[in-house]
């Protein structure tokens, strides 16, 4: 790919004369796109449609803002475009691609019954059943995001005390884990896992099929199957799992700032945009009683 991006650039400074600020920033683009596609061990040249959506939502739970995002996919189509112009690639993937709206939109949340219709369809017949019951069940009772769930290692699991150690960066945050998560957790761990990894030198905690640490690409697509599976018509990524989380606990009566910790935001106004999902009959109750409502 590292050719071809080379070449793409070539072309944007002496064909199209683009100035050195817009080489910069499509430079800066390509080349994060490039570490994302290696570092999952993609191929540029066989990405599909969920891979490039796949990429902008990882750029969206790395803190990247909805101009940078958009911003990126113009890179990356103009990126695709030349390839196909040059016969590298048959299809452009962003074809059908929306630039996300800049305006702070509300994020997609399940109803708690489309939560647990979704997490109902694993079943733990078989080793890839129990993993994949485990996953849903965690991502949901942890709210943590896709990168910080893939990069676990089985000593971040505290079983007996019921929590687990999520990194991210340089911080770190202890999580508590719910009754069903941890039953479907130790079930994986115990009975699953040890049989899939082929190597017990792996310290991941979530592993494919073949032993490997889980990649964000197979999370994404065990998420989509099994909304398949209970023929869910709302759009579930992942990290709609984790708005789910935030959502469901603020409308039961969890404090903000405890939420806030749990999801790791370093300002709470990233936290206070689920304010608006809670219970519609308490939001009238403050309009009539409250005098400056």
């Amino acid at each position: 790919m590292e050719k071809q991006v080379k070449l793409f650039l070539e072309f944007l400074q002496n064909e199209k004369k683009a100035s050195d600020n817009t080489l910069q920033s499509y430079r800066r683009d390509i080349v994060y796109f490039n570490k994302y596609v290696e570092s999952n061990q993609l191929n540029y040249a066989k990405m599909q449609e969920e891979d490039i959506k796949a990429y902008l939502e990882h750029l969206q739970e790395v803190g990247k803002k909805a101009s940078t995002i958009s911003r990126s996919l113009a890179s990356i189509r103009s990126f695709y475009q030349f390839l196909v112009r040059n016969k590298k690639v048959k299809v452009d993937p962003t074809n059908n691609i929306q630039s996300p709206k800049i305006e702070k939109r509300a994020p997609s949340v399940l109803t708690a019954q489309e939560v647990e219709l979704l997490l109902d369809q694993p079943k733990d017949v078989d080793l890839k059943g129990t993993r994949d019951k485990a996953m849903l069940e965690f991502a949901y009772a942890t709210g943590m995001r896709v990168t910080e769930i893939i990069s676990l290692d089985i000593d971040d699991v505290k079983l007996e005390e019921g929590y687990v150690v999520c990194h991210s960066g340089s911080k770190q945050r202890n999580i508590p884990l719910g009754t069903l998560a941890l039953k479907a957790l130790k079930e994986y761990i115990e009975e699953a896992r040890p049989v899939l990894i082929h190597d017990e030198t792996v310290k991941a905690l979530f592993v494919n099929v073949n032993g490997q640490r889980l990649t964000r690409q197979g999370f994404w697509k065990i998420v989509k199957y099994y909304k398949e599976q209970a023929h869910i018509t709302k759009d579930i990524t992942p990290h709609v799992l984790r708005h789910s989380f935030a959502t469901h606990l603020l409308q039961n009566g969890a404090d903000l700032k405890a939420i806030q910790n749990m999801l790791g935001h370093s300002d709470i106004s990233s936290t206070q945009v689920y304010m608006q999902f809670q219970d519609s009959g308490l939001k009238n109750v403050y309009k009539k009683a409250h005098p400056r409502a």
